[in-house]
């Protein structure tokens, strides 16, 4: 889960953080709902060779759960309460250096470990947290800013808030429980981020110059994080002595050029915010932590630490920007501040929002909406949209992309090919597709990905449903040399189609084309958005019937394989189903005969039948929700949402779609 912290930086409308904060101050507890008093009996353990990082910020003496408050704080009374029950139910708290020898083989880790963080420096840490660390003798680590601690910049949270000395980090330093980190010298602020005027973390965002009308170059953009992660080290070691071996990303941030630059400055350790367990084996170059926010109490808290945050349920929306671009600015925002409204209120825990124009409908990328090197940019939309759903929704979003139908003028060779008329033709499919066996193909699509990630912050990608082969593709000579030499299977298409046998190997070797592909889609991705998540469509078909992977190349257990979700178009209307339940009780079936489908497939429904062209009515999308719901599916979404045209429902969504509140 990518966390609160994050979420409150990218890409705002240019105003401080704390105005950020107070933005959100009222709004539910993140992932929906305010807080939820969990009773936790039955801890469970830490995996052995796993260990937990939590992440603390201000220590108050009192809470408080009224806004105006930092969502960030944790009473003392409560923090106190959290290290007893840790203690009480076995957990075993650690440092940086038992971390460090556990991951060079020098000492195992105790069972249930857990580290404990404290991010931006705040006195509480000195007055409040120490204290108790040396009456226990427990270790932490805290991470000071630069120009807070210089007093140049002053804590952008609610309440003026003071922040260490030098002395004081120096008599922690020295007492060997605390461990000195970095939380950047002065990249813990938000820069230009786009034409619109948002305003997004500066370590992962390509500043936008507005006098030059232009993006941050790739060289502008390495050199900046070199020279600040050099300085991030500096000032520790000028008053310390002692440089840092930990950097902490501020709001989570981080991409593989910032770990670089950070491992380059001497501090090969970076602390995220992304939930779960560590594994000791793991590379120490990213270790991910628990953000604990709206002062949790022990029963919430237990629930936090023995869940980890891990495996939500989504509730899932489909969000078309064709829906929301408009010629006129002003409508433009009319339709992205409806929108933001209505995915809050809906309940929608994850939008897949589209990157890409497809004004007429059929699938294919007529043009991109983020800067890119290839293709047309119907507008640079995507990144603020996608900020603007993140910080004021709350939600996850996934880049919606397609795999390889992109419309542009390429050479013929790069396309897929159809085995016609006893030769290779250009394909006939209503996708027009770029082959997944040519090499220039798969680097040119490469480039639009790099390009996506580059300059807009999101959570993961959702690959498109054009990903798909059929039974007489790809029949290029290229692809079937590249069959043959993969699988050993006939290099001309009659012999792979001589027996259902050959025509089913034909059809996954092409799976196995297809998602190693996608693979290295989400490889140049990761180089900026290294904490992405990936889903992938799939038609019911194939789930349905095992051999229709001989007429799409695709495989659920392939899928899931390769993906962190599959999502399912389930869609009995559009396949014409007779009896629309028993339709979708046996793909419900089907999906749970594969270990973890049910966790993690998403099942899409429809809101419009596209053969009538109208909407589904609300009491079969009702009873199509409570079927999957009554069924055991844990992951829901649909497509599309049409905000004009109150479709689906709003009301309905919130009474029948949205999740009850988590911790």
């Amino acid at each position: 889960m990518r966390t609160l912290q994050r979420l409150l930086i990218i890409s705002m409308p240019r105003f401080s953080v704390g105005r950020w904060l107070a933005l959100l101050l009222a709004m539910a507890v993140m992932f929906g709902g305010g807080p939820v008093v969990a009773s936790v009996t039955a801890p469970t353990s830490v995996p052995a060779g796993h260990y937990i990082v939590l992440s603390y910020h201000d220590i108050p003496q009192d809470g408080s759960k009224l806004p105006p408050f930092d969502r960030m704080a944790v009473a003392s009374r409560n923090f106190a309460e959290h290290l007893d029950w840790l203690a009480d139910n076995g957990y075993h708290f650690i440092s940086i250096q038992q971390i460090i020898d556990a991951h060079e083989g020098k000492a195992p880790l105790p069972d249930k470990a857990v580290l404990l963080t404290f991010d931006d420096g705040f006195e509480s840490f000195y007055t409040r947290v120490f204290p108790i660390l040396k009456a226990r003798h427990i270790p932490a680590v805290e991470a000071i800013i630069g120009t807070w601690m210089n007093r140049t910049a002053t804590p952008d949270v609610p309440g003026n808030k003071p922040v260490l000395t030098w002395a004081q980090v120096r008599e922690l330093q020295k007492s060997d429980l605390v461990e000195i980190a970095s939380h950047t010298f002065d990249m813990h602020h938000g820069i230009d981020s786009n034409p619109q005027g948002g305003y997004a973390a500066a370590v992962t965002t390509r500043r936008y110059l507005a006098r030059e009308g232009r993006y941050e170059s790739d060289a502008e953009y390495a050199r900046r994080l070199r020279v600040g992660m050099q300085k991030s080290s500096d000032f520790i070691f000028r008053e310390t002595g002692k440089r840092p071996r930990v950097l902490v990303w501020p709001f989570g941030e981080y991409n593989n050029i910032a770990i670089d630059a950070a491992r380059a400055a001497g501090m090969p350790i970076t602390l995220a915010e992304s939930d779960g367990a560590n594994d000791v084996r793991s590379s120490l170059a990213l270790i991910d932590r628990l953000i604990m926010t709206d002062d949790p109490e022990v029963p919430q808290f237990a629930s936090i630490i023995t869940s980890l945050r891990a495996d939500r349920a989504q509730r899932v929306m489909h969000v078309d920007l064709d829906y929301i671009w408009d010629r006129d600015p002003a409508q433009q925002r009319r339709n992205l501040d409806a929108l933001v409204s209505r995915v809050a209120a809906s309940g929608a825990t994850t939008v897949y929002l589209q990157a890409y124009s497809d004004p007429d409908g059929d699938g294919n990328a007529d043009a991109l909406y983020f800067p890119n090197r290839h293709l047309p940019v119907k507008a640079d939309l995507f990144g603020y949209t996608a900020a603007q759903l993140k910080n004021r929704a709350n939600v996850k979003v996934y880049a919606w992309m397609p795999m390889m139908a992109f419309k542009a003028n390429l050479p013929d060779a790069w396309y897929v090919k159809e085995w016609r008329d006893g030769r290779a033709q250009p394909s006939r499919h209503i996708y027009t597709r770029l082959s997944p066996y040519n090499a220039d193909a798969r680097r040119w699509v490469g480039d639009l990905y790099e390009d996506l990630a580059k300059y807009a912050a999101f959570d993961g990608l959702l690959f498109h449903d054009d990903g798909i082969l059929s039974d007489y593709e790809d029949a290029s000579p290229v692809a079937l040399a590249a069959v043959h030499k993969a699988t050993g299977l006939p290099a001309s298409v009659d012999a792979l189609r001589a027996t259902p046998a050959l025509r089913l190997a034909w059809g996954r070797a092409k799976t196995q084309q297809m998602t190693g592909f996608t693979d290295e889609l989400a490889a140049r991705v990761r180089v900026y958005r290294s904490y992405i998540k990936t889903a992938r469509n799939i038609y019911s078909r194939p789930i349905l019937q095992t051999d229709a992977e001989e007429w799409y190349a695709q495989s659920l257990p392939a899928f899931l394989k390769h993906y962190d979700y599959v999502a399912v178009e389930a869609m009995p209307a559009m396949e014409e189903a007779d009896n629309a339940e028993r339709w979708l009780n046996h793909l419900v079936a089907e999906v749970a005969k594969q270990p973890g489908g049910i966790d993690r497939t998403v099942f899409e429904l429809q809101s419009v039948d596209w053969r009538s062209h109208q909407p589904i009515a609300p009491d079969v999308f009702t009873r199509q929700i409570d079927l999957l719901r009554a069924a055991g599916v844990r992951n829901i979404g649909y497509y599309p949402d049409d905000g004009h045209h109150d479709q689906p429902r709003l009301a309905l969504l919130k009474q029948v779609f949205a999740l009850p509140a988590q911790p």
